[in-house]
């Protein structure tokens, strides 16, 4: 249901845009509305400013990333037995979020209201109905932008899966709601309900749904992937896996391929599907001759842009990180010339795992076998730096997290694992891993791999000349590099080749390794010989 631009007063009738929601309220409730409706609101109401482009540009206040401590799980006895419970996913009482959720419902009661009724899942068998309800404009632009929107048939009877309510300036009391602080994503799998408050950053709505797709898709036999997906020429379907700042966006963004999607994916019988209908791209010193799709669709109306400096004539400066490293840039998948209008594609023939390694260890490509794929895989291994991430010291950090999003898994990780194996197995997927991080020796001393070479890799992999090369086995973990690639310095390929010292080298390798070993320890009894193989070599 659409409500017009001059104020309507609204209660929770079925017919009501707040049906389902427990929000009540006589103060302006605008449903559905369009993008530039949307970007006018959030303009009257001080909430942003335009670029020169027609972008929106705001501040995300304290929180500019993912509030992972402050995520909670309802405690539900229909679901409780099947939660992967621990730091990632914390125990809420039912009666704190019945609390909980009446305080944020008696909130949003006082607001001026913004409702988008939004689908999650390109694949209809398996789509999600969402409807947000948020106390600002431009978290509704940011919701119209990253999910499906429905046609207006579809939205006449529009029946929501599961609701979010969403107060961004609602302070949780942990004494009162049971939560760690004053922020709170909690999430309800019996009662089909997200509750996020005290948090303006717009991420924590995408990746509550995210969860819940997690969460909802295995058990119909759909494995819920953190990886982007994008298309060959020859309708050849590959998958990025990775976690942040590793490339997963910026690689799919090929313009010799059709961009499916670049965050969460699908892989069921019938293929893959984007589970969403937009991009969120991290935009830090984003170069338009490296990455042109992505700089072309932030330079654009609509696009809305976190924490991303612009000067008082609304100049984009993308190399600054004043407020955080963590600038983005969210645009409907449209945006992107080459975008796969269905969200759809076959089985993957290529899948491919990104790490930016800043201890510069792992070469810039390895072919892996279904065990080292699973191995890497349960790994999610990526290296962070202290010029990507405020509060990180001089020295890298290793960060593993399982099956490339941890946080978004509300299953435990071996689910999610043994069904890629065993979609590899039956598609016959070739797998590899891409280190896009350093080479030639750790962070401050080697060099960033260079993203043309990157590339060339990829495209070598992708295109299947690369199966036919030549590898060797390197020593610490048994990885098969290829001895060479068209276009990319031989140097390059093997990592201890390209450090000037070698025994260093080899002091980092085995140091790495041991980060690997000491990570797998939970996973070994849960994974077959051939895995717990692989973990041996590599320790």
């Amino acid at each position: 249901m659409t409500i017009a631009e001059s104020p309507h007063h609204v209660g929770a009738d079925a017919a009501s845009p707040l049906a389902g929601t427990g929000v009540h309220t006589l103060l302006p409730v605008h449903a559905n509305l369009a993008l530039p409706q949307l970007l006018a609101h959030a303009i009257r109401r001080g909430e942003g400013r335009l670029t020169t482009d027609g972008a929106l540009t705001v501040r995300t206040g304290a929180h500019t990333g993912r509030s992972v401590a402050d995520k909670f799980v309802v405690d539900e006895p229909e679901s409780s037995g099947a939660v992967w419970w621990g730091k990632i996913n914390q125990r809420l009482a039912p009666e704190s979020f019945a609390l909980l959720r009446a305080r944020v419902q008696a909130y949003l009661q006082g607001q001026e209201l913004f409702v988008q009724d939004l689908h999650a899942a390109a694949d209809p068998a398996h789509r999600l109905s969402v409807r947000l309800v948020t106390t600002d404009a431009w978290h509704a632009a940011f919701a119209r932008n990253m999910f499906l929107r429905p046609s207006a048939h579809a939205l006449s009877d529009f029946a929501p899966d599961y609701t979010i309510l969403h107060a961004p300036r609602f302070e949780t009391d942990p004494a009162i709601d049971g939560v760690r602080s004053a922020t709170a994503i909690a999430l309800s799998f019996g009662q089909r309900c997200i509750v996020i408050a005290g948090t303006q950053y717009a991420g924590e709505i995408k990746k509550s749904v995210f969860t819940v797709m997690n969460w909802s898709l295995p058990a119909r036999g759909v494995l819920p992937m953190h990886c982007s997906a994008n298309i060959g020429p020859n309708d050849d379907v590959a998958l990025f896996f990775g976690l942040s700042g590793t490339g997963k966006t910026t690689l799919s963004s090929d313009p010799a391929r059709r961009l499916i999607g670049d965050d969460e994916h699908g892989w069921s019988a019938d293929g893959v599907f984007n589970i969403e209908g937009g991009c969120y791209a991290k935009v830090i010193n984003l170069s338009a001759e490296a990455e042109p799709g992505i700089w072309a669709a932030t330079h654009r109306f609509g696009a809305v842009l976190e924490n991303v400096v612009a000067d008082p004539s609304g100049r984009l400066d993308l190399t600054d990180a004043t407020y955080t490293e963590n600038t983005r840039s969210c645009y409907p998948i449209d945006y992107v010339a080459n975008a796969e209008p269905s969200g759809r594609g076959g089985h993957p023939r290529n899948v491919v795992m990104l790490t930016a390694d800043a201890f510069g260890v792992l070469p810039p490509i390895a072919r892996l076998s279904p065990a080292q794929a699973m191995y890497h895989f349960l790994s999610g291994y990526t290296a962070r730096v202290a010029g990507t991430e405020k509060g990180l010291g001089a020295e890298p950090q290793a960060t593993f997290s399982a099956c490339f999003g941890a946080p978004f898994l509300p299953r435990h990780p071996e689910i999610y694992a043994k069904m890629l194996e065993d979609f590899i197995a039956t598609h016959g997927a070739e797998c590899w891993l891409v280190n896009t991080g350093w080479t030639g020796g750790a962070f401050g001393v080697g060099t960033r791999m260079p993203i043309r070479h990157t590339r060339a890799l990829l495209a070598a992999a992708l295109d299947g000349s690369l199966t036919a090369a030549r590898f060797h086995r390197e020593p610490h973990f048994g990885l098969m590099i290829p001895d060479a690639v068209p276009g990319v310095p031989t140097a390059l390929l093997d990592p201890r080749q390209a450090w000037s010292d070698p025994q260093a080298y080899d002091e980092a390798a085995r140091a790495l390794a041991g980060r690997f070993e000491a990570n797998f320890v939970a996973f070994a009894p849960l994974v077959g010989e051939d895995v717990r193989a692989v973990a041996i070599s590599a320790a």
